[in-house]
């Protein structure tokens, strides 16, 4: 059971946390002009998966599984930063017709690994959740219930938070021509593009 007290500073600094756009909300973002809301939809429920992973390691809280994830870091930060540059670079090109049609079928598959190999390649996610977290567990009573709970309630903030974006994104794709579209899609690819680069240049903490 978590504090009562700490209920409401813990969900504020999660909403800071969520609110700052980072490489997901760029492809959520990119997803849901080019494929609608359910496509940034299913990339935030990668995300989502991909945080909960992330929840786990730092509540099992073994060293050896830590320590394996930070030897893992490098390969992981630049397989995302590769494959961000390279989506960006597809959507810079991109003719200006969006992605889905009505009746297209929706690729569910590819959007949920979008979301959870993005949020895997930042290593910064990881290392805020293990320094976060902790901060707000009772430490008379048992830790791993205490951080799985605060670590679902911070990806419940997250995930509604990046679905304003995906909704506004979704919306707003209705009311682009192929001209704006193809505007759109080279702002996002060169943000992603930037995203990718800037992954790649992080140094772990």
């Amino acid at each position: 059971m978590i504090d009562p007290v700490i209920i409401v500073p813990y969900l504020l600094a999660c909403l800071l946390f969520a609110v700052i756009p980072g490489p997901s909300v760029s492809v959520v973002i990119a997803n849901s002009l080019a494929g609608g809301t359910k496509a940034g939809l299913f990339t935030i429920l990668g995300t989502a998966l991909s945080m909960i992973s992330m929840v786990f390691v730092v509540a099992i809280g073994l060293e050896a599984v830590m320590t394996f994830v930070s030897g893992a870091f490098e390969i992981i930060k630049l397989i995302g930063a590769a494959y961000l540059i390279w989506i960006g670079w597809k959507m810079f090109r991109s003719s200006g017709r969006l992605d889905m049609a009505a009746g297209d079928r929706l690729p569910i598959g590819r959007y949920i690994w979008q979301g959870a190999l993005t949020n895997w390649s930042n290593p910064k996610t990881l290392l805020f959740l293990s320094a976060f977290l902790p901060q707000f567990i009772d430490l008379s009573r048992p830790a791993f219930g205490q951080i799985m709970t605060l670590g679902i309630i911070c990806l419940v903030v997250a995930a509604c938070s990046d679905s304003v974006y995906a909704l506004a994104a979704g919306q707003a794709r209705h009311l682009l021509t192929a001209a704006r579209v193809r505007m759109v899609n080279r702002v996002s690819g060169v943000i992603l593009m930037i995203g990718g680069v800037w992954l790649a240049l992080q140094k772990r903490a």
